[in-house]
């Protein structure tokens, strides 16, 4: 955003008004802390807020504050794009597509309210009214919300115990826990801003990553013992969860969550895939070390996207052809996955 954008942002949200926060489909942390962060701030300055998510999110995130006023698109569409329809302004968090956003898509295209895009991934569109991305320069959109409100609105003030919370869980989730998209400095200084607001850090991790079923335990054990792929003479490794896989496991939403850094976390590996099916199609995530491009690859192959060491991607048809598909693929960057890197 420039100056005279910040400043009508700021006049759109300096009187009441009735405001809704989109995310996108599966939400993950970041879409989740990102969104209840920003609702609690705006709930400060005396909006009326609310967050519509197109289906359910995992269970591990349910414990952060105000999670239970998150609505569901596929539970209530008509209620949502009811509420859609009769809001003064429109939040697109942690997605810069309106196709990200599943049965909510039609109405959010069509709607006529102002909408500002808060978002970290690359090649953002330009038909939002107001975008401030910046995914070269911030480890997720908790860290560009932080910024939003602490220097673009001048609010740094209204950041309290709750909005730090839910930022943290952004941030760690969305760098895995600090283990990619984290080399600016800046990441850091958030980090220790939001710690001085007294935090849990400790307890939070925990919350967010100590808190698997039994049945979530077994299926990572499934995945590493029976359908894990290492293609040696590419650097690359994946797994793949069939339908029936999952129901033989119970799954649940975030169930497979983090399973795709098994599969880079060894040493001959620099890239690695996670193939799962969903209802109406293959959901795949990257992950890589180095300077492998998973974005330019889930772009290329799997109308995907994300940033260079994760994104996702989808494929529309069996899971046998997807994993052709990404067996074909990785030969064209042998190169680039075999060359010497530090």
């Amino acid at each position: 955003m420039n100056k005279q954008e910040i400043l009508e942002v700021k006049s759109l949200i300096n009187s009441p008004k009735r405001i809704v926060l989109v995310i996108h489909y599966s939400p993950d942390g970041d879409a989740i802390g990102s969104a209840l962060a920003m609702a609690i701030y705006l709930q400060k300055k005396g909006h009326i807020v609310h967050i519509l998510s197109p289906n359910p999110f995992p269970d591990f995130l349910k414990w952060m504050p105000q999670s239970d006023t998150i609505l569901l698109v596929s539970n209530e569409l008509e209620r949502c794009e009811q509420i859609l329809q009769a809001s003064d302004l429109i939040f697109c968090l942690d997605f810069n597509v309106f196709e990200r956003t599943g049965l909510l898509q039609s109405a959010l295209k069509a709607s006529q309210q102002p909408k500002i895009m808060l978002d970290h991934h690359l090649y953002p569109p330009t038909y939002f009214d107001y975008m401030y991305s910046e995914p070269e320069k911030t480890s997720s959109t908790a860290e560009l919300i932080y910024f939003f409100i602490a220097e673009m609105m001048e609010d740094k003030h209204i950041i309290d115990k709750q909005i730090a919370e839910c930022l943290y869980v952004g941030i760690i989730t969305d760098t895995g826990s600090l283990s990619y998209s984290c080399n600016n400095d800046s990441t850091y200084k958030v980090l220790q801003d939001l710690v001085s607001h007294k935090i849990d850090g400790e307890r939070i991790h925990q919350l967010v990553y100590q808190t698997y079923t039994e049945s979530r335990i077994r299926l990572l054990g499934y995945c590493l013992s029976t359908r894990l792929t290492v293609l040696d003479e590419y650097a690359t490794s994946f797994i793949y969860l069939t339908k029936e896989d999952l129901e033989r496991f119970n799954y649940k939403h975030g169930d497979v969550d983090g399973i795709v850094n098994y599969g880079l976390s060894m040493i001959n590996v620099r890239f690695a895939a996670l193939f799962y099916q969903k209802e109406d199609r293959i959901r795949i995530s990257f992950r890589s070390k180095g300077d492998f491009d998973t974005n330019v690859f889930a772009r290329n192959h799997f109308e995907g996207g994300g940033h260079k060491n994760a994104s996702g991607g989808n494929f529309y048809r069996s899971m046998e052809e997807a994993l052709e598909v990404f067996k074909n693929a990785v030969k064209l960057y042998k190169n680039q996955l075999l060359a010497p890197w530090e």
